[in-house]
């Protein structure tokens, strides 16, 4: 197995950092390897907002929840989908600066911006950095287009702290490759089917002990009553809808 199979197969979520700097030398090797990725007709829509100043950190911390990790992590990189860029390249060459003011145009940044991530994710841990991906990005959406100073037809889509880990966690148990794999088309899955899938996950010792301590008789009732409940979910969406609008990036509904 070659090192970046190796790199992808033993991946784990890192929360907890050491006091050791990141190199310039090292960051740019990741910030290089995420720009150098996949993208829309090679329009690299996406931005990088790269964070390692504490005061700045600290001023993003309540945006994610004070999570720890958001102000120990050396550095924190904010992967923003961007179409303020190919916009100026447009305005400034006597182009269509409306052309891009659509969903359409959204959903391309996003896939751009989100292949960067990856992208940089896997140079960090082939470099012996730990990371762990932050939802709280799209929950606090307009406060991060704010707090990050972000021009219109830019949107947040991934924050994401390294660092390196003070110990590596275990490997976080995974459905079965076979449950994301359709061969020719798109296969459906009958009650049968869900119970094998899911049997490993459902009686491990992990998710016994969530469901003594939330009450609860499965996992599914974890996620859709505790940690992402319908009310949230709408609610997020609605904040996420009105930032788009904001953005720019809804004139076409």
């Amino acid at each position: 197995m070659n090192d970046t199979l190796q790199t992808l197969y033993n991946h784990v979520s890192v929360r907890n950092y050491t006091d050791q700097k990141i190199s310039k030398e090292v960051l740019d090797q990741i910030l290089a390897a995420a720009c150098s990725g996949s993208t829309m007709g090679n329009m690299q829509l996406f931005s990088i907002i790269v964070t390692e100043d504490d005061e700045m950190k600290k001023k993003m911390a309540p945006l994610h929840f004070n999570q720890p990790m958001a102000t120990q992590a050396p550095v924190i990189l904010t992967f923003c989908a961007d179409f303020n860029r190919f916009n100026r390249f447009c305005e400034f060459r006597d182009a269509d600066t409306e052309a891009y003011s659509n969903m359409q145009s959204y959903h391309w940044a996003v896939i751009d911006a989100l292949i960067a991530a990856q992208n940089a994710c896997v140079a960090a841990e082939s470099l012996g950095l730990g990371f762990c991906w932050l939802g709280t990005i799209t929950y606090n959406v307009d406060k991060f287009i704010e707090v990050l100073n972000l021009p219109k037809h830019v949107i947040p889509v991934a924050c994401i702290p390294m660092g390196y880990p003070q110990v590596k966690p275990e490997k976080t148990l995974k459905l079965p490759v076979e449950a994301m794999i359709h061969r020719e088309t798109y296969h459906d899955y009958d009650k049968v089917a869900i119970g094998k899938l899911y049997a490993e996950k459902e009686c491990c010792e992990e998710t016994k002990q969530i469901l003594e301590e939330n009450n609860l008789d499965n996992l599914a009732k974890v996620f859709t009553q505790c940690r992402y409940t319908k009310k949230d979910n709408e609610a997020f969406a609605k904040v996420l809808m009105d930032a788009l609008r904001k953005q720019g990036f809804l004139s076409d509904l």
